[in-house]
């Protein structure tokens, strides 16, 4: 089906030149494993999960299936004052998935909405606690926590806040941002390791600043994934979790990326053996095939919430919050069978299998090459960084994507970087093919 059989003029496409995209569409019809099929019939391989969603793979039966059965069964009931058997039964296996006591399942529609989700935990829980007065949040440089204000606020993004930021939240902050170019440009499946405590800064300024004791909470992507694939230094997320500790601030970890599987491990909470206070998840929790996102709380958040209402009438609501959506029937029927596969498939330990061949084909391949300045790769996802154009940042990784597209291979431009990060089931034939596309693409855009 030829592209001007679409009528284009009404969808308003997001993250996108729309400008642009009509002068040359990008149009999919379907869907199978690793591969799309484009309105002119052409096979493009996805490089990317689709936006870091398709963990298990496109059309997976099992997933089908469980959908289509519970459209049958139930398919939507109010989640205000009633709920349904299959939301239960997904936090449930969601809960014994995430690492210490975190076992309150909050459920709502997207990485956004968890993202400002947790953050009026934060808030609702200091105040149970007594201490209304901890309203100061802190994010991180180049952090992305979705699109919501709150989100935008404790988000590093410029772009947003170029635009958007008269209207965001005042009392936030942000810590430095974790990447050192000059002395770890190149990291293959590593932490780096700095030779200056990068958390010093909140320390010794951040913190008294605004005082400890008005702090909330404290929130990061462990690895900052929508950046540009940017990996924490050796012990910063153990150190972080430290001093929230000693100054009762929360810490969240945005894992809306890095949850279920990218790194190898159910969470980088996981991989990095540190538990937070909350966990914002969504993505390959459906496979990306319906939205669905929440966030997993501690027992003592979710006690102290329930303690402070204790004198209150029974029918009285604890915590102010929730969507028409949250805990939708479909979506969590969608989650279980799409976790379930997971486990039946090893896909967990096979996404840390095939990122180290990832690693290796794009430091192998890609280092070198005219433009690259560095290549970052941990778990199943790995970035190559480009120097800019004098006067047009972007429009390298930018030409070189949709180069790439043309030669039938999906990647991530971000800012000045490619991002690769493959469906689990990714074979080493169709990595190299990946890696082998955006070489070329480099070389023909140098």
């Amino acid at each position: 089906m030829a592209y001007q059989n679409f009528n284009m003029e009404h969808q308003w496409l997001p993250f996108t030149p729309n400008r642009s995209f009509k002068k040359d569409p990008r149009i999919f019809v379907a869907a199978d494993g690793m591969y799309f099929t484009t309105h002119d019939g052409k096979q493009v391989i996805d490089g990317i999960s689709s936006l870091w969603c398709v963990g298990a793979g496109h059309n997976r039966k099992p997933i089908n299936e469980a959908i289509k059965k519970q459209l049958d069964t139930l398919d939507y009931a109010t989640a205000f004052q009633a709920s349904n058997d299959q939301a239960f039964k997904a936090s449930e296996i969601i809960a014994a998935m995430a690492p210490g006591d975190l076992n309150k399942v909050l459920f709502c529609n997207s990485g956004s909405e968890a993202a400002d989700t947790s953050l009026k935990v934060a808030l609702a829980y200091h105040r149970a606690r007594g201490e209304g007065h901890r309203n100061v949040f802190i994010g991180r440089e180049k952090g992305y926590h979705g699109v919501g204000f709150g989100g935008m606020s404790v988000g590093g993004i410029a772009a947003n806040r170029k635009v958007f930021g008269a209207a965001l939240l005042p009392r936030v902050d942000h810590l430095r941002f974790i990447h050192d170019p000059v002395n770890h440009a190149y990291i293959h499946g590593a932490e780096p390791v700095w030779q200056e405590d990068i958390l010093l800064e909140l320390e010794q300024r951040i913190l008294p600043l605004h005082d400890a004791g008005n702090v909330a909470a404290i929130i990061v992507e462990p690895v900052a994934g929508s950046a540009g694939w940017y990996l924490p230094p050796k012990g910063y997320l153990k150190r972080l979790r430290e001093i929230c500790d000693k100054h009762g601030i929360l810490l969240i970890f945005d894992e809306v990326i890095t949850g279920f599987g990218r790194l190898g491990a159910n969470f980088a909470a996981d991989y990095y053996g540190v538990v937070p206070d909350m966990l914002n998840f969504a993505k390959c929790v459906t496979n990306g095939i319906i939205p669905l996102g929440g966030v997993i709380c501690s027992d003592r958040i979710y006690d102290a919430m329930m303690k402070a209402n204790a004198s209150s009438p029974e029918y009285a609501v604890e915590f102010f919050h929730g969507y028409t959506y949250s805990g939708h029937p479909v979506a969590c029927a969608a989650a279980i069978a799409t976790l379930e596969l997971y486990k039946q498939e090893n896909l967990f330990e096979r996404a840390g299998q095939m990122g180290k061949v990832l690693g290796d084909a794009m430091h192998g391949n890609l280092k070198g090459l005219p433009n690259v300045i560095g290549i970052r790769s941990l778990g199943l996802a790995g970035a190559v960084e480009l120097s800019s154009v004098a006067g047009a940042p972007g429009k390298r990784a930018y030409d070189i994507f949709m180069d790439c597209f043309h030669h039938g291979v999906l990647v991530r431009p971000a800012g000045e970087n490619l991002v690769v990060c493959p469906p689990y089931i990714v074979e080493k034939e169709q990595i190299e093919r990946i890696v082998n596309v955006l070489a070329d693409a480099i070389r023909k855009n140098a």
